[in-house]
């Protein structure tokens, strides 16, 4: 391409909400705007307050928003694994077109025709994505577009969520006065590209550790195959270090990033430090190694249930080994504990872009990424601009009562713009 693109992410966490603004020129991001606040309103995954959320939302787009000097409008909306359920689908349609060469019209259709499968009332359609295309017969083919066929085939996954989940998500980001641009599954969207093209053919786990919960995608042969939520996450470890040395979460949290140790072995015996103690006056004195003990069986329990979970999906191998990434994966001796407990290889994920190079920030970056490869793919050539004039634009043009150009646009014909289209309608 040869001009830039603009995109914001929203990633709504249960232990903070962030907001990028990216600028995407071939293929490379370069964050732009940041915004990073304490989440309020959001427990292991879900919305528990709504209004709480909103404002934390307006927060986390503010600090980006200064960044910049622009207004955010649009975003793409990441969708946590909370209650998300994976189905084969499959579509199937006649090419349409005199000359039988298959077009854009014949890839809508065919994914339309996948989503004709029964979903229970009580859940929604998130994604369709893809695995393969089949024309007349012949598999494997990534993109059929410019190929001459009768019959156009594809195998993919549907991702479906709870309604009450994704509706209060919506809601939120309404109330914060923004629209959705596109939506995606969070743990597909980052590990897409947190994991290379090998870790995804080998059979690699992704697992992404947060405030309040952790959430573990698996991938194979290329594909997203398994996704699950623990309601376990860092959050578990400022408590039990709260209980254990007394103090208030507040300064326990401070002394899991600033001393904190997950593997017992490795931590320091001599790395002293002073923690107040809640109702008195006095400072006990603790080791690295001692609260690495604490830290080390919450994280162990956290282990084991990821190796139930594997279990439960059928995973009884994993070549690729895991990948960590989330807001503990910065935890000094995580990786050493790790492949103690998991019994495999294992490697941490940190984006590589200036301002947002912690793991914290995987998903945020990555549903940008994911988005600019959907609409390459998609070829949507949309004046879909997610950012509105500067400060001072927005109240001269709320004075003359003018639109703003960056609220015009014409959206693309097809299934994405049907997509689109749903969350409007669910929202009425």
């Amino acid at each position: 391409m040869s001009h830039s693109e603009l995109y914001v992410s929203l990633d709504i966490g249960s232990s903070s909400i962030k907001v990028l603004i990216g600028e995407v020129d071939d293929e490379t991001v370069h964050v732009i705007g940041v915004g990073n606040v304490k989440s309020a309103g959001v427990r292991r995954g879900s919305i528990v307050d709504i209004d709480a959320t909103v404002q934390s939302i307006k927060k986390a787009v503010e600090q980006a928003e200064r960044m910049v000097g622009l207004s955010v409008n649009k975003v793409i909306l990441g969708i946590p694994a909370n209650q998300v359920q994976l189905h084969a689908v499959k579509g199937v349609v006649a090419v349409n077109s005199e000359n039988r060469e298959i077009t854009d019209v014949d890839l809508d259709r065919v994914i339309e025709s996948a989503q004709l499968m029964s979903i229970p009332p009580d859940r929604e359609l998130v994604n369709i994505v893809p695995i393969q295309y089949i024309v007349d017969g012949l598999d494997g083919i990534n993109d059929p577009r410019g190929m001459i066929g009768i019959r156009l085939e594809m195998d993919g996954t549907m991702i479906t969520t709870s309604k009450t989940v994704l509706h209060n998500v919506l809601r939120c980001v309404e109330k914060a006065g923004l629209e959705i641009q596109q939506i995606y599954l969070q743990p597909l969207a980052a590990g897409q590209f947190a994991l290379t093209e090998d870790d995804r053919n080998r059979g690699t786990a992704f697992i992404d550790i947060g405030g309040g919960s952790t959430t573990i995608a698996v991938f194979k042969d290329g594909h997203f195959i398994h996704t699950a939520m623990i309601p376990v996450g860092g959050e578990h470890i400022t408590k039990d270090l709260s209980i254990v040395l007394k103090t208030p979460t507040e300064q326990a949290e401070k002394i899991k990033l600033e001393f904190g140790h997950a593997y017992y072995d490795d931590a320091s015996e001599d790395e002293l430090f002073e923690v107040p103690v809640i109702g008195a006056d006095t400072k006990e004195q603790f080791s690295q190694r001692y609260i690495s003990e604490i830290i080390g069986v919450r994280l162990e329990e956290l282990f084991d249930l990821i190796i139930d979970e594997l279990y439960r999906m059928g995973i009884q191998d994993l070549p690729g080994g895991v990948v960590l990434t989330g807001g503990v994966a910065k935890l000094e001796g995580l990786p050493q504990l790790a492949r103690h407990v998991l019994q495999t290889s294992v490697k941490i994920y940190s984006p590589n872009y200036i301002g947002v190079r912690e793991p914290e920030y995987t998903s945020a970056v990555n549903l940008i990424r994911y988005a600019y490869k959907e609409s390459q793919f998609n070829r949507d050539v949309s004046d879909n601009v997610p950012l509105g004039p500067t400060m001072h634009e927005e109240q001269h043009i709320d004075q003359q009562k003018g639109p703003s150009v960056f609220e015009t646009h014409e959206h693309r014909d097809g299934v994405l713009t049907k997509v689109k289209g749903f969350f409007n309608r669910f929202l009425e």
